[in-house]
């Protein structure tokens, strides 16, 4: 059994995608970043970050006590690792598909993170960081889009942790003014795997479906749940024993 630490966002939703794909079995932790139930010293305890999403998987392969992974790429690759699914087993294909999974870590999701904070979450619309990380958003996209003019996925033939972890990052664009139409083989891509039975399993399902609160194009938040997400009380956090 693994036990899922989970918020719907983007780099929550792709460690379910993994879940559902690998037919591992799982339960569902729901926190409510906006409350503030991340943070806390229990948490801490899971991931030192107090960031979501994180695992811990009560059947690891050494047979030894719980083992807690967080940061979203090294889950994917440790269920990659335990499974032996979704990740090339030849040297090369595995090389590409790390190079992918760590773009999105480094760059897309990082990137696209930024742009959805000052576009989306920001008190007041500053002319620079939104013009910064919007145009490195479509960037980064196109990027994207060169590699899926090239192949179907971005291991090459095979379907991978690197797609999955790019695809909920790409559904987001929308809500920060991007048309992905504009990008054709981005689009496909995203249709196709929008079209697997697990990554629809891991969409609607009723424990990790995304909230409405969550798309809300222009968030308003109160002060509180302005701190739990950016402010005093996120700070607070790294002081947690």
């Amino acid at each position: 059994m693994i036990d899922l630490h989970y918020v719907a966002t983007a780099n929550g939703m792709k460690v379910a995608i993994m879940l559902q794909e690998a037919e591992l079995e799982y339960r569902v932790i729901n926190y409510d970043l906006f409350a503030g139930a991340h943070l806390t010293a229990q948490f801490k305890r899971i991931n030192p970050n107090n960031k979501l999403p994180a695992i811990v998987d009560h059947d690891p392969a050494d047979g030894g006590a719980p083992l807690p992974v967080f940061e979203s790429g090294a889950i994917l690759l440790y269920l990659a690792e335990k499974t032996g699914r979704f990740l090339p087993a030849d040297p090369r294909g595995r090389a590409v598909a790390l190079q992918w999974l760590f773009w999105q870590m480094a760059g897309l999701g990082p990137m696209h993170g930024q742009a959805h904070h000052f576009l989306r979450y920001a008190p007041e619309r500053l002319e620079y960081p939104s013009t910064r990380y919007a145009n490195e958003a479509l960037r980064l996209l196109k990027v994207l889009e060169y590699r899926l003019e090239q192949a179907e996925y971005l291991a090459g033939e095979e379907y991978s942790i690197a797609d999955m972890a790019a695809w909920p990052w790409v559904g987001g664009a929308a809500l920060i003014d991007i048309d992905i139409a504009d990008l054709p083989a981005v689009a496909a891509w995203a249709a196709r795997i929008g079209e697997r039975p697990a990554v629809q399993a891991a969409v609607a399902g009723k424990q990790t479906a995304v909230p409405p609160e969550y798309m809300q194009k222009h968030a308003v938040l109160t002060p509180e749940q302005w701190s739990n997400m950016f402010g005093e009380n996120l700070l607070a956090a790294s002081d947690l024993r």
